[in-house]
């Protein structure tokens, strides 16, 4: 016991020691941890080399050269990135932000980058024309986004219903697939999106003209926000900002993104999918394993440690292993997830990484459901066992060691084996806070191609592949403890 209870410590300060460095290595090289969306194209998406690029993400770059600092860009959705500012883990936000009185509110922006309006966008061939032609249907909007808020504005007055979604891919495709009537989007993404082939047609004019801006949190960071903004002017007088805004929305450009789509070898074939994005994806799929191998440590030393406090004949531990137990399994995963990279921090204002968030975060979900297990396991054994051993006169750790457990392992092995393939299946979940595992590498593949069934196809074989030859491997244990 006090083994177990020692390594969990080793291990949760190895972890903490590791994300504290990283924050440390940060400070010193005034790198900046630069929050953006994951699709939004033409201002953050992943080109046809898997890199990210984008209006945004070009100019965040540029200004930082001129002004002699580094950034981290992080795409994370633009929702988690504008909670993330909020809770400290990120210095800053340059995702298509549109500036706003309620954001000036929370946040400060820079000088404004970009102008920009709202939209309404229907089917090619939808027979919705305007914004009366929404009632009693369904409207697709995009979290935490000025262009969605603005749809809930119109919500009452126009009598429509309204379903959300993280990215504007999964909005599109929505409308696309007949699914909502109608989606809001900036007007220079709308128009990016429908140029580059998606079934789209925009049905009103802009609204609420307004402009893009960077943010930092509100009196924080203020040193980075005067070096955008000089950066900004700098770029501005030097060509640089018109350079990289044509790089993306020129006709040109969009010409050339159209016929390297309807290239035979293009992703829009199987074989050409797999093909380009091969390395990405096992990219992604060696973090979906990485993570799921510390989390499966963490869980299992955490989960015997509670599971063997179940079993102790102490009412206090008892109730303590039941209390943790009821906790970390009945929390959604999703809202663990957040409450640790987000919530945490805003608490402590220490920053977490998203992988070390990752890591707790599996931790204590799956450990708990370890805890059951193993305290199943042990209560299995016969209670028979137990008095005889105490009765020759061995003590209860050592009648549980060399009695109990033993015998308690054979009944908790299959169940660790199918807790470690539940725990790479729920790493999934984690793209919400950012990490680049194998479900948020596709997103970001198919925010350039659009190809979702054929990139969800081959993740999902992936996937399967991969617990296919851990149930091989559980299957060969359980033959030979039998």
């Amino acid at each position: 016991m006090k083994r177990s209870v020692t390594l969990f410590i080793s291990f949760v300060c190895t972890l903490l020691f590791l994300g504290s460095f990283n924050s440390n290595v940060n400070a010193d090289t005034k790198t900046y941890n630069i929050g953006t969306d994951v699709t939004y194209p033409p201002f953050e998406f992943a080109n046809d080399k898997n890199q990210y690029v984008g209006i945004d993400i070009d100019l965040m770059k540029a200004i930082a050269k001129e002004e002699g600092f580094k950034v981290n860009i992080k795409p994370v959705g633009f929702n988690a990135a504008v909670q993330s500012l909020q809770s400290g883990q990120l210095d800053g936000v340059m995702a298509g932000m549109a500036i706003t009185d309620e954001r000036k509110q929370k946040f400060d922006f820079s000088k404004p980058y970009y102008r920009t309006g709202f939209v309404m966008a229907v089917a090619t061939d939808s027979k919705v024309s305007n914004l009366k032609d929404l009632k009693g249907k369904r409207v697709a909007i995009k979290t935490g986004t000025a262009a969605g808020n603005y749809a809930l504005s119109l919500k009452k007055k126009y009598g429509f219903k309204t379903v959300t979604f993280d990215d504007s891919d999964n909005m599109y495709n929505d409308v696309v697939h007949g699914n909502s009537v109608a989606c809001f989007d900036d007007e220079p993404v709308m128009q990016y999106a429908i140029s580059t082939g998606t079934k789209l047609r925009i049905a009103t004019k802009p609204a609420q003209l307004g402009h893009y801006g960077f943010a930092v949190m509100k009196g924080q960071n203020q040193e980075l926000l005067q070096k955008f903004n000089e950066g900004f002017d700098k770029i501005k007088a030097n060509g640089e900002y018109d350079r990289i805004v044509q790089r993306y929305i020129s006709k040109k450009t969009i010409e050339a993104q159209k016929a390297a789509n309807t290239k035979a070898n293009s992703e829009h074939t199987w074989i050409g999918l797999i093909q380009k994005n091969t390395p990405t994806l096992l990219k992604g799929l060696t973090q979906t394993i990485y993570i799921t191998i510390l989390g499966i440590i963490g869980a299992t030393i955490f989960g015997v440690i509670v599971g063997l406090l179940g079993v102790i004949p102490n009412k206090l531990s008892q109730g303590i292993s039941t209390t943790i137990i009821y906790i970390f399994r009945g929390l959604p995963l999703l809202v663990l997830a957040l409450f640790i990279y987000n919530g945490i921090p805003t608490l402590t204002g220490t920053k977490i990484s998203a992988v070390l968030a990752g890591i707790i975060t599996l931790t204590l979900n799956e450990g708990a459901y370890t805890a059951a297990f193993v305290r199943g396991g042990i209560q299995a054994v016969d209670k028979g066992q137990m008095e005889a051993a105490r009765s020759l006169g061995l003590p209860f750790g050592k009648a549980m060691t060399k009695i109990i457990l033993p015998q308690g392992l054979k009944i908790m092995v299959p169940s660790f084996i199918n807790q470690f393939i539940i725990t790479l299946k729920d790493t999934s979940i984690l793209s919400i806070i950012g990490i680049l595992e194998l479900t948020q590498t596709g997103k970001i593949i198919i925010a350039r191609n659009l190809e979702g069934f054929k990139v969800w196809a081959i993740i999902g074989a992936m996937y399967l592949i991969v617990i296919t030859i851990l149930t091989w491997i559980s299957n060969y244990v359980q033959k030979k403890l039998k």
